[in-house]
């Protein structure tokens, strides 16, 4: 079994255990509540990536299952502000607990101290998790294509906007194009999911393609409401960030290179430092 594999079996355990202890209803009624009350505005995702500068999408996350722990003791009270005040577009921020040493409370606990979007970036495979997501706060959602079917994933985007989220759709090569279908971001992930290898080259053997299918579902007129091109992991250098630029994409989703440092709000203000100067 590969680590994504592993992953999703436990995530489906998982869920089914959250079930018996908060049911999906209980969570309904409190969407509800939410969605009926004068909360805070959302925060478009798609819109601070499309008008950003950069277009970073920082990333907090405690560990990964390749490389075991990068920052046990990072607290979310004070990591995803100090991304904010370095120049972060928006932030991802990990649920999983026992892969990636996170939590939704991480989610709840950034999300009164910043005021940029946040991402619930975790293994979505059920509405019951879209419900958590409204519930603490964030304003989008990761669904991965290679966890999903195609009318699992167009279900989940469905459901997932008509709680007010946005969604985020992660692929790895050509064949999961397809899955492209009113989603407000596309993301590649550098990432092989079954080894965890990395290679930032992914996102440029893929780009034109991804062009070419986002166009042929959108009209002409349409172009203001295609999705925006993310490219995930593996970005490590300033450089990268301009040459995906001229590739299409406007959104970089970066986290190891970030918080393996002892202060991860500082690198990614030294990184942003040279993109901005030479715009």
């Amino acid at each position: 079994m590969d680590i994504l594999s592993e992953i999703i079996a436990h995530k489906r355990t998982e869920v089914e255990l959250q079930k018996q202890s908060v049911s999906p209803e209980q969570l309904r009624e409190q969407v509800q509540k939410l969605m009926g009350s004068s909360s805070a505005p959302r925060h478009s995702m798609r819109q601070a990536l499309a008008s950003s500068p950069t277009g970073i999408i920082a990333e907090f996350k405690r560990r990964s299952p390749s490389k075991g722990w990068i920052y046990e003791t990072a607290k979310a009270e004070e990591i995803p502000a100090a991304y904010e005040t370095a120049g972060a577009s928006a932030l991802s921020i990990l649920t999983d607990e026992k892969f990636f040493g996170g939590s939704l409370r991480d989610i709840s606990t950034a999300r009164p101290l910043v005021d940029i979007p946040i991402l619930r970036k975790d293994f979505i495979i059920d509405e019951y998790q879209l419900l958590q997501a409204r519930i603490v706060g964030a304003d989008a959602v990761l669904l991965i294509a290679a966890c999903l079917t195609q009318k699992e994933c167009s279900t989940l985007t469905t459901q997932a906007h008509a709680l007010g989220l946005e969604v985020l759709l992660e692929i790895h090569n050509p064949s999961e194009l397809p899955y492209i279908n009113k989603v407000d971001m596309l993301g590649v992930n550098n990432r092989n999911l079954g080894t965890f290898v990395t290679d930032v080259k992914n996102s440029f053997r893929i780009a034109r393609q991804l062009q070419q299918a986002i166009g042929s579902k959108k009209g002409a007129s349409d172009v203001r409401n295609m999705p925006i091109l993310v490219s995930e992991s593996g970005i490590s250098h300033p450089e990268t960030i301009r040459s995906l630029r001229a590739a299409g994409f406007r959104g970089f989703l970066i986290g190891e290179a970030f918080m393996k440092t002892d202060h991860p709000g500082d690198t990614l203000k030294d990184f942003i430092s040279p993109i901005i100067s030479q715009k």
